[in-house]
C-alpha cells in the first residue's frame, strides 16, 4: 500500500487526518490472512508497548475504586485485554467483561483465562454504531478501546464518543499517533515479519491516526463535568482518557 504524502495541518502540525477502509475489516474471520493477521497484531502491539501505555493510562484515571463492569470497544479476539486483567490481578478482584465486535473471536483459551482471572465473559457482536444508539440502557465503569476510533470519519466518531460519555463512568483509547515517526514505523511493519495486509492496514491507522487534542474536540460538553487528558505515549502511541468528577472514594477506602 502506498499512500500519497499528506499535507499538513496548521494548527497541529501534524498530517491532516485521512481515513481508508482497512482491509482485515472486510475479510471473512477465517480468511488464512485475516487470522495471520489477528496474530500479528499481537506483535504489533508489543511493538508499540500497548499494555504497559494502557496500563499507565488507567492508572492516570485515578478511579476511586477496581471497575467491576469493564466495556471493551472493538475487542479483536480479547488477547490484549487478558494480559492486561492479568497484570492488574493483584489490584482488580473480577467482575464482568462485555466485549463488542462484529464477530465473537474470542476462542476458549482465552475465555479460561479470563475466568481463571475471576472475570465472567460476554462477547456481544454488534455493529458499533448499533450500539451507541442503546449505550443510554447500560452502565459501565470503564470503557477501554485499542486502535478502534481511528477507523471513523468524525461524525461517526462524534455519535461513538457521546455514546461512551453516556454509559461509562470513565474511557480510555490508544490510538496510533499521527506524526512521521508513526508513519515510518508502519512502512517497517514488514520486520516484525507481519504479513501483507497488517502492512497496509499499518499505514492507514496511521493516516487515520491522531494528534493534538482532536479527541477532546469531539468529546461531547453536554455530557457533564469531566476530567479529561490527551497526550503522546512513546513510541507510536496516542492516548485520551476521560473520568467522570463526580467518581468519589467511598468513606472505607477514604484516608
Amino acid at each position: 500500500m502506498e499512500l500519497s504524502l499528506p499535507s499538513t495541518n496548521p494548527s497541529t502540525g501534524s498530517p491532516v487526518r485521512v481515513v481508508h477502509a482497512e482491509e482485515l475489516d472486510s475479510l471473512p474471520p477465517d480468511d488464512p490472512r485475516a487470522r495471520r493477521s489477528r496474530v500479528d497484531l499481537r506483535r504489533v502491539h508489543r511493538a508499540m508497548r500497548t499494555l504497559s501505555i494502557l496500563a499507565r493510562g488507567i492508572a492516570r484515571l485515578g478511579l476511586p475504586v477496581p471497575p467491576r463492569r469493564i466495556l471493551e470497544l472493538g475487542a479483536g479476539d480479547g488477547t490484549l485485554l487478558a494480559r492486561l486483567l492479568r497484570a492488574l490481578r493483584a489490584k482488580w478482584d473480577g467482575g464482568e467483561l462485555i466485549l463488542l465486535d462484529q464477530h465473537d473471536l474470542v476462542s476458549a483459551a482465552t475465555r479460561a483465562q479470563f475466568v481463571d482471572l475471576g472475570w465472567r465473559i460476554q462477547v456481544l457482536r454488534a455493529d458499533v454504531a448499533e450500539w451507541a444508539r442503546s449505550a443510554h440502557r447500560e452502565h459501565y465503569d470503564l470503557c477501554l478501546t485499542t486502535l478502534f476510533l481511528h477507523h471513523f470519519q468524525a461524525p461517526a466518531l462524534t455519535e461513538l464518543l457521546a455514546a461512551v460519555a453516556v454509559s461509562a463512568d470513565a474511557f480510555i483509547a490508544c490510538e496510533p499517533r499521527r506524526n512521521a515517526f508513526s508513519r515510518l514505523g508502519s512502512r517497517l511493519l514488514f520486520v516484525l515479519g507481519v504479513n501483507d495486509v497488517t502492512v497496509d492496514d499499518g499505514i492507514k491507522s496511521v493516516a487515520a491516526g491522531f494528534a493534538a487534542r482532536e479527541l477532546s474536540a469531539l468529546w461531547p460538553a453536554s455530557s457533564g463535568e469531566w476530567r479529561i487528558e490527551e497526550y503522546f505515549a512513546a513510541p507510536f502511541t496516542h492516548c485520551f482518557a476521560a473520568r467522570r468528577l463526580s467518581l468519589t472514594c467511598p468513606p472505607s477506602v477514604i484516608g
